[in-house]
């Protein structure tokens, strides 16, 4: 498994853990057992939906774990394969089967390991026109998912309440419904200290899962 993927991982799962006070702990090792070793991808995204069927109380992470798994395939397995193997027939068939799974943050997460690669400071204008291109009219798409995010570009400058604030607001059914206030809370804050991230939890409508999704980009972002 990827390292900071790792990281990202046991992040997740004990912030989710305190906030939730259960144990998480078995859990934790299923989904790295799962992350880790040469298994076929489809093989490992079944014992990840195991564990957490296993484990019913964390499963608002489900999708958000599963984005993460995908992220391990694409650093620490595709390059086991033959070099264009992401162009297959047999990925393309992975992909029709998975086309359901997974969240935004998947996005987020491809973002920062490009941000690492090429020594940048991630930041939320070059997320969105540089690396999803949302004003380019053939990724009408992305700017649709993203408008909340672009009509609000201004709350990286404001404050935890008022990100808050504009998430509150969001149709429960948008795709970016669950994840705006932790989006945008870590391109807020990219070094939160523990009073931030208390200010932070006090803004939340859903804290275990606002602070379990935070953490995990707080975590890959090294």
């Amino acid at each position: 498994m990827d390292v900071y993927i790792s990281h990202a991982l046991e992040a997740c799962i004990q912030s989710y853990s305190s906030i939730k006070q259960t144990k998480g702990s078995d859990l934790l090792r299923r989904l790295a057992e799962s992350f880790a070793g040469d298994r076929a991808y489809l093989e490992k995204v079944s014992l990840m939906d195991e564990a957490f069927d296993d484990h019913p109380q964390f499963e608002e992470l489900r999708e958000i774990l599963f984005d993460l798994l995908l992220l391990n395939f694409f650093a620490a397995d595709v390059e086991k394969l033959e070099g264009d193997y992401l162009e297959s027939e047999e990925w393309e068939d992975i992909e029709n089967q998975t086309i359901d799974r997974g969240t935004e943050l998947l996005n987020v997460l491809l973002y920062l390991r490009e941000c690492f690669d090429e020594q940048i400071e991630p930041q939320l204008d070059d997320y969105l026109r540089e690396f999803l291109l949302v004003d380019e009219d053939e990724f009408q798409d992305e700017h649709r998912i993203y408008e909340p995010v672009i009509a609000h570009q201004i709350l990286v400058d404001s404050s935890y309440e008022e990100i808050a604030k504009v998430a509150r607001k969001i149709a429960p059914d948008h795709e970016l419904a669950e994840l705006f206030y932790p989006m945008m809370g870590f391109f807020y804050e990219q070094h939160p200290t523990t009073e931030d991230l208390e200010v932070y939890l006090h803004h939340s409508a859903n804290p275990a899962f606002d602070r379990a999704v935070y953490q995990l980009l707080l975590a890959y972002n090294h």
